[in-house]
C-alpha cells in the first residue's frame, strides 16, 4: 500500500515510520536537534511553500531516515494512510 502526502510524493506504507504535529512536537529541545541535525545532512525535503504543520519520518531499507514537512496535518496525513488501506 502506498500513501499520497502531497506535492507529488507517494510512499510505501512501510516507510513510514511516524507522523509528528509540528507544534507539538518542536517544544522538545531534542526533537529540534534532531530536525537540525537532518537539516544539516541534507536529509529534509519542504513540500510546499505553506506554513508548515507536520512532519513524516520515513526509512526505507538500510538508508538513513528522511524527513518530509508538509502543510497537511498530522490528522489529514493520517487519513490519507487509512484509506490508502482499503
Amino acid at each position: 500500500m502506498y500513501s499520497d502526502l502531497g506535492q507529488n510524493l507517494i510512499l510505501p506504507n512501510r516507510a513510514l515510520v511516524g507522523i509528528f504535529d509540528l507544534d507539538n512536537t518542536t517544544w522538545s529541545f531534542r526533537t529540534r536537534k534532531f530536525l537540525d541535525q537532518a537539516e544539516a545532512e541534507g536529509r529534509v525535503t519542504a513540500l510546499g511553500v505553506d506554513l508548515p504543520r507536520s512532519f513524516i519520518l520515513s526509512q526505507e531499507g538500510q538508508a538513513p531516515a528522511q524527513i518530509h514537512i508538509t502543510s497537511l496535518s498530522s490528522a489529514a496525513l493520517q487519513r490519507r494512510m487509512e484509506e490508502s488501506m482499503f
